[in-house]
């Protein structure tokens, strides 16, 4: 098999000098060449580790005989955007991610890839660029970060914010979590949405077994990385590629994984946007389905009690795998070029299980903590919840639906009526929330913050706002067409579809209006008007005349990427991808 990278130096006469201008080595020209895609920079905390990663796999490459190519397309912090107008540059940068991969393989194809990320936007842009070009690659995930002291992580920063806006504690107290909760490289140390993303890599067969979510500072990720540029000539030499791997298949054992790592709700819109990619529809009645009935194991933070850092002491993706046998699909094939099912064997007998029981046992020490791994990642027989972690709701004020992570939100909540509260900004409801001007009762709408209103930034700071508080956290709903952190918690409701800048039901909601949360019927309907209840025929011809009259607000942006984004953004529950 003529490599793809030897057809384009006949055909592209400069090639050659200009690769040896760059650095190349004559001999170099015929080997294997491989690109090397990582989104390296001094961003944040998640990015700025990885061209070690970038490093060692390139000298993974050349001891396998083959020649790497850096190239970068950094990303942003949700974090360092969080309660701007910068939130709303988030999502769309995932589009930007992905097409800038696509540009740089398809402009000087190379005959492997290798794709290495950590965060947010970068994880989700990646899988998404490496299906588009679908050159025989791997993903390499650039780790969690370590917890600080007292087990101190950033997704409860959000609640110091709050308790200091609330005078409820000192901005001394305040200063020392924010000097104390980042203490190192990589993803932010919970279940958010870099981490679940880095987990669905994994889950996908997309990277090395048990490779995802390492501490971003052990040396096994390093040594992960370099088996990866190993592997990634090994690939471009057998010509197997992302879309020979991922099937349907792949991604119920995906979602299934996702169930049971209570998954940030974010991957409700990057797995449709990347099943797109591979040209597999997914919708959140899939998500649903496969989360009614499924064990949720993790007990990792936000939902549960450990930092992130936890889940490779007590095995990682594999051993979730491991619990889930009965119901994976084993014969799914992976980068290895062999089933998942025998990856797991072949973990059992290299001692992977032994070396996290050992960094376990470092931690235990590290922190001055008792932990087995039966604490953090429980067994099938005594699972935390058999429901999953999430529920898609349907009804008349979300037709295309909207999303609740239920393993996050109080029990007094699953079933309600509540009065609305709409704002049309985050700005304004976070402003009502912070000086009480929120009433115990309320079902607190945010909308015209979807993908075509503002970009669809998360509403970070306004749930935690909420869920910090001990009252309001369990006695109203924040229900919006943005989205959330992976970090949020509480009685929150996103994604809901359609939003209201393309005249979904989200934006005919009124003041007093009477709405009806049942996640066990996975339901979310407007009942009533004014405090008083309706028929269903009566409110359905209430929101036709409201419709009528319902006038369409000026685009926010007028140019730029978010321009584009609003022009071209699918819905938030098909996974805002653009559409053109």
């Amino acid at each position: 098999m003529e490599l793809i990278s030897q057809k384009m130096r006949k055909l592209a006469p400069e090639l050659d000098p200009l690769r040896i201008g760059t650095g190349w080595r004559e001999e170099e020209l015929s080997l294997p060449q491989i690109i090397i895609e990582s989104t390296y920079g001094d961003s944040h905390p998640g990015s700025g580790h990885l061209i070690d990663l970038v490093n060692e796999a390139q000298r993974g490459i050349r001891e396998a005989g083959g020649r790497g190519a850096k190239y970068f397309c950094t990303d942003i912090c949700d974090g360092e955007s969080q309660g701007t107008d910068g939130i709303n540059y988030s999502l769309v940068s995932r589009e930007m991610i992905a097409n800038m991969i696509e540009i740089h393989e398809n402009a000087t194809p190379f005959d492997g890839g290798i794709f290495i990320s950590s965060c947010d936007k970068g994880m989700p842009g990646n899988l998404m660029g490496m299906a588009r070009v679908n050159i025989p690659s791997l993903m390499v995930t650039g780790g969690t970060m370590s917890a600080g002291p007292e087990l101190l992580t950033l997704e409860q920063f959000g609640m110091y914010n709050a308790k200091y806006e609330r005078g409820e504690i000192s901005e001394e107290t305040l200063n020392w979590a924010k000097r104390n909760a980042c203490p190192s490289c990589g993803a932010c140390s919970f279940i958010g949405t870099a981490t679940t993303m880095q987990v669905m890599a994994e889950a996908l067969g997309l990277s090395l077994p048990g490779s995802a979510l390492l501490p971003a500072t052990s040396p096994d990720l390093k040594e992960y990385a370099y088996r990866a540029g190993r592997r990634a000539v090994e690939l471009a030499r057998s010509g197997l590629r992302p879309r020979d791997i991922v099937t349907g298949e792949s991604f119920e054992n995906a979602i299934l994984i996702h169930a049971a790592i209570s998954g940030s709700t974010n991957a409700l819109l990057h797995l449709p946007a990347l099943a797109h990619e591979y040209g597999i529809r997914l919708s959140g009645a899939d998500f649903d389905c496969l989360h009614r009935g499924a064990n949720y194991l993790l007990d990792v933070r936000p939902a549960g009690k450990w930092p992130a850092e936890f889940f490779y002491y007590a095995g990682g993706v594999p051993a979730i795998m491991e619990e889930l046998r009965d119901v994976l699909h084993l014969n799914a094939r992976t980068v290895t070029g062999k089933t998942l099912g025998e990856n797991l064997e072949e973990l059992k007998q290299s001692g992977f299980y032994e070396r996290c029981q050992h960094w376990l046992e470092e931690a235990n020490r590290k922190y001055g903590i008792t932990v087995q791994r039966e604490d953090i990642i429980r067994p099938v027989t005594r699972p935390l919840g058999r429901e999953g972690s999430i529920a898609v709701l349907f009804g008349n004020l979300a037709p295309g639906g909207a999303v609740i992570k239920h393993t996050a939100c109080p029990k007094e909540m699953f079933s309600a009526v509540l009065r609305a509260r709409p704002f049309d900004s985050e700005e304004a409801c976070l402003e009502a929330v912070l000086h009480h001007k929120v009433q115990k009762g309320d079902a607190v709408f945010i909308r015209y913050e979807g993908p075509k209103g503002s970009g669809m930034p998360e509403m970070f700071y306004t749930s935690e706002a909420i869920s910090s508080d001990p009252e309001l956290g369990r006695s109203i709903a924040l229900i919006t067409d943005g989205r959330f952190s992976g970090a949020s918690t509480g009685p929150v409701i996103g994604h809901c579809s359609p939003e209201a800048a393309a005249g979904g039901p989200i934006a005919l909601v009124e003041p007093d209006d009477l709405i009806e949360i049942d996640i066990e019927k996975r339901s979310l309907n407007i009942i009533g008007v004014g405090g008083e209840r309706c028929t269903a025929e009566e409110m359905e011809a209430i929101l036709k005349r409201r419709k009528a009259q319902w006038t369409p607000r000026p685009a926010a942006y007028r140019s730029g990427v978010l321009r584009m984004f609003s022009e071209h953004a699918a819905s938030p529950m098909e996974g805002a991808y653009l559409k053109y």
